[in-house]
């Protein structure tokens, strides 16, 4: 009788442990230390989607359990997004429209990342990168050494098992050596 709530809490257990670990991996030293992304919001948001995305990628490439997975990970996302804006103060009347402005952003970067993956094109990937995370001041060389990253957390992330990732058993390449 109790084991569909038991079922949930350990759901959302794993995939509050998968987001801390994505949040970790974006808030990593390196990319703002080393890559050139800008130590702002608008950067950080944009270093968390794009974790988020890759995870996401990988789950949708699986069974059922971990598309679930997947789509519970936007979910607690979105939700943390939520508790961000009001923990800053916004009130009640602007979070629906800041929160479809994070959809729009998220969703936006996610068709121009897939787009770029699928098609293994690297240096649209640096543009986009570029585009999205770093700002107008970076150099074409942070561009390209962000992508080697994400190429590197793409296969990564492939290697390993779907099931693990959804329990939040998820594992990223070092920045550091991107």
């Amino acid at each position: 009788m109790f084991t569909r709530w038991l079922k949930r809490d350990d759901q959302r257990g794993n995939i509050d442990r998968l987001y801390g670990a994505i949040v970790a991996q974006a808030r990593t030293p390196a990319f703002y230390a080393d890559f050139e992304v800008p130590d702002t919001v608008e950067a950080r948001f944009d270093m968390v989607v794009l974790h988020v995305h890759l995870v996401v990628r990988r789950l949708l490439a699986a069974d059922d359990a971990a598309r679930a997975a997947g789509q519970a990970l936007c979910d607690r996302f979105f939700d943390d997004m939520d508790a961000n804006l009001r923990e800053l103060g916004v009130g009640d009347l602007l979070v629906p429209r800041k929160m479809r402005s994070f959809a729009e952003a998220f969703y936006g970067r996610a068709a121009s990342y897939d787009a770029v993956l699928k098609d293994a094109d690297e240096s649209a990937l640096a543009a986009a990168l570029a585009r999205n995370v770093l700002g107008s001041e970076a150099s074409k060389r942070a561009g390209e050494r962000l992508a080697r990253y994400v190429w590197r957390a793409e296969a990564e992330l492939a290697r390993q098992d779907a099931g693990a990732v959804a329990r939040g058993e998820v594992g990223f390449p070092r920045a550091e050596e991107a």
